[in-house]
């Protein structure tokens, strides 16, 4: 295969890949590198934002899955991104819903998935695609949601795996990758932001005063790399705009028109857990090594 620069990104649910590194797959996009997203799931225990697609609801009609793929590639399509796959195919394992709920136990959903069968499934799309660098989640998917776990289970086994010519061979020829991250969120930015909502006088939607009282956010020093994509942050709420049923573009959370708000919305975090930092001295600014 040539030289040129592969990524693949492996998120949960449709709007996951805009919101956790949307602007990351546009600047890369633009760069003429091979952007591949692996969502997991349709997302069909989303809630509905749009009052007239309430029926869509997993409680209705149970048909915000298909829709939500619309959605999913209306925001490829803002991002410049090409290559997308459902994990499995399109509906091959469902939205498993908050920690703790009924729906985590149903049998076909991705928090019920055969780690196997799953990590299989990805194994060939990376062996198909040979990204030099894979990213996904944390092992507390992030925020604690079942699915991001899971896709993180599912995509350290993988990385892991897809490189060993006695697995699964019948997927492909074997494929190391070079490089694999995580998303972050560094506490400095999160208590910018409380700040920031504070000062203006909104409603402070994440309930505490420090970043500290969240359960989620990376310790800046455990951060490896920034992206810088606010040339691309367009992009990013155009992708936005494209998950209606999910996200509320115009709130205060994604409406911030100042510096905080853009280097929130723009400005993207990873950690490096394999591979070799070529600039250890501080964060590295290209997620394929050193500075882009």
């Amino acid at each position: 295969m040539s030289e040129k620069r592969r990524l693949l990104l492996v998120h949960a649910h449709p709007d996951d890949e805009t919101i956790g590194t949307g602007a990351t797959m546009a600047k890369y996009a633009a760069q003429d590198a091979l952007v591949t997203l692996v969502t997991c799931t349709l997302g069909e225990e989303g809630e509905v934002l749009v009052g007239e697609l309430a029926h869509l609801a997993s409680d209705r009609d149970d048909a915000l899955g298909v829709h939500r793929i619309g959605e999913l590639a209306a925001a490829c399509e803002a991002l410049g991104v090409k290559d997308h796959r459902f994990l499995g195919g399109p509906g091959r394992w469902r939205d498993s819903g908050m920690m703790g709920t009924p729906q985590n136990d149903r049998p076909d959903v991705f928090w019920q998935a055969d780690l196997d069968e799953a990590t299989r499934a990805l194994v060939a799309v990376i062996r198909e695609v040979q990204p030099q660098v894979v990213v996904t989640y944390d092992a507390n998917g992030g925020y604690g949601h079942p699915d991001h776990i899971q896709a993180h289970r599912v995509t350290v086994q993988a990385f892991d795996q897809a490189g060993d010519p006695s697995y699964a061979p019948e997927v492909g020829e074997p494929w190391r990758p070079d490089r694999l991250y995580y998303t972050a969120f560094p506490k400095s930015v999160l208590q910018a932001g409380i700040d920031h909502l504070k000062a203006s006088g909104h409603s402070n939607f994440f309930g505490v005063d420090s970043a500290e009282e969240l359960p989620f956010g990376n310790p800046d020093e455990e951060v490896t790399t920034e992206i810088d994509a606010r040339d691309h942050l367009d992009a990013k709420v155009a992708a936005m705009r494209a998950h209606a049923t999910q996200i509320e573009v115009d709130g205060p959370f994604f409406a911030l028109s100042n510096n905080i708000g853009q280097q929130a919305m723009g400005v993207e975090y990873f950690i490096l857990v394999r591979g070799e930092r070529e600039d250890s001295s501080g964060r590295e600014s290209d997620l394929f090594g050193g500075a882009a």
